[in-house]
């Protein structure tokens, strides 16, 4: 064997290959952070969920109770009743398509 020394040292750490790693390391977590579920946006579901049943069933049953009430004043049985259930769903279906033709935010 020769006594003589390689030309170069073994290359160590490269400062490239840290900050590649760096680079690497810092893009997983803003793609794991854009890819992380959003809870508001589940919750803002919810409460529209929420806002659609109510006027479902909050529409005809006041239509119904205030209808069933002009009936009992004025003596007019089945007839307000029927027109009151009818006017609430109308309103409820209202209701449901103006929130549903908003843009959400």
């Amino acid at each position: 064997m020769s006594e003589e020394k390689p030309a170069g040292e073994p290359i160590g750490e490269d400062a490239r290959i840290d900050a590649l790693e760096l680079r690497l390391k810092a893009a997983r977590e803003r793609e794991e952070q854009r890819n992380r579920p959003d809870a508001t946006a589940a919750t803002q579901s919810d409460k529209l969920g929420n806002r659609v049943f109510s006027y479902l069933l909050g529409g005809p049953l006041g239509g119904a109770v205030i209808g069933w009430a002009v009936d009992m004043l004025a003596g007019s049985s089945p007839w307000g009743l029927l027109v009151g259930l009818f006017l609430g769903i109308i309103v409820a279906f209202r209701n449901i398509m103006l929130i549903s033709n908003r843009r959400p935010d």
